[in-house]
């Protein structure tokens, strides 16, 4: 298991990142996504510190709120040292019918970490993440509530997920301007048949030195090796439940097939190809991998051993490139002179 730092920050962690959203169950989409009840969560919770893995990641709205409590008390139950392991969540969604029991207010925020940290059970969280963008609420406003936390000993670190490039730039801008706590990190969807984010998104994580938690890297199972163009998968599995995120199927079949063939070739799962690509990805900090059962995180801890070659790697890419869009092909063109000349210049 290799450790990256997290952003800008001397905060290691995990290149595999521990997902709870399977845990809990409940009503509707948590009941499709998965059903772990404490005692399997603390055998999971286990394994995953024994493989090295020390981030852990979770959602206040996961099981509204009982993804949290398991987590909370698998830590205590197994008695994990606070400072051994590096605990997430994320607040933005509904937690009740009012107005204000959702969005990146103040007023919901404020409310949203105490009720976290005591299904947690603990006395700070160490990456704290707004799970969405709010139309509704001034960006400043959201930033301005981050800081107070951190200044108030309650969040080390703050982050963002699924939001816009312009507006982690905007939200990044407010804070070096203001002397505020700045984002570390994106959560973000991204998969060998979802390459969406490198369009805008990764060269803004690279410029702005943010780090980069992918989210649902098996495109919710549909790169695990049991789909396929003529493979439906097993009765009841979740993408058969809960198809998302959306895929462009056609494009996740060809990944699939050459992912197939490599996985063959070194005698593992298509699900390890899949994770190793990620991996590989200079831009990625950790890999969230949420599992159900032993032998599922057993198979994704395995992606970590996985090495892939430059012609892997290549014929990888090939299989999985994203269309070209403007204004990135006029980038391409009109850049090829300058670029060339850097590489004159780093050549010595």
């Amino acid at each position: 298991m290799r450790y990256n730092t997290l952003g800008h920050t001397g905060l290691f962690v995990s290149e595999l990142c521990l997902g709870t959203m399977t845990f809990g169950g409940g009503d509707g989409i948590w009941h499709q996504i998965g059903d772990v009840q404490q005692a399997d969560a603390d055998r999971l919770v286990g394994r995953a510190i024994d493989a090295g893995i020390n981030f852990i990641d979770t959602a206040d709205v996961y099981s509204q709120g009982v993804s949290e409590q398991i987590t909370g008390q698998a830590l205590r139950n197994l008695k994990i040292p606070r400072d051994q392991v590096v605990i997430a969540t994320k607040v933005f969604g509904p937690m009740g019918e009012s107005p204000n029991q959702s969005g990146a207010t103040r007023y919901h925020i404020m409310d949203g970490v105490k009720a976290s940290l005591k299904r947690l059970q603990l006395d700070h969280i160490d990456l704290y993440q707004i799970h969405g963008f709010d139309p509704a609420t001034p960006v400043e406003e959201t930033v301005r509530a981050l800081d107070t936390l951190v200044q108030q000993g309650h969040v080390r670190y703050v982050g963002v997920s699924n939001w816009a490039a312009w507006q982690i730039v905007k939200a990044l801008g407010i804070a070096q301007h203001r002397g505020l706590a700045r984002f570390q990190s994106l959560q973000a969807y991204y998969t060998i048949a979802g390459r969406d984010l490198e369009r805008e998104l990764v060269p803004m994580l690279a410029s702005e030195g943010l780090g980069l938690m992918v989210w649902s890297p098996l495109a919710g199972g549909l790169l695990s090796g049991k789909y396929g163009r003529d493979k439906d998968g097993e009765a009841g599995s979740r993408r058969t439940t809960f198809d998302f995120p959306p895929v462009e199927r056609e494009r996740a079949w060809d990944c699939v097939d050459a992912m197939r063939s490599i996985a063959d070739k070194k005698g593992v799962s298509v699900a390890q190809i899949a994770l190793a690509w990620l991996l590989h990805q200079p831009v990625v900090t950790s890999v969230i991998v949420g599992a159900k059962r032993i032998d599922q995180l057993d198979d994704n801890v395995a992606a970590t051993k996985v090495k892939l070659s430059a012609e892997e790697l290549a014929v990888l890419d090939d299989v999985s490139r994203l269309p070209a869009e403007y204004p990135g092909w006029m980038f391409a063109r009109q850049g090829e002179r300058r670029r060339d000349l850097i590489s004159q210049s780093e050549r010595g």
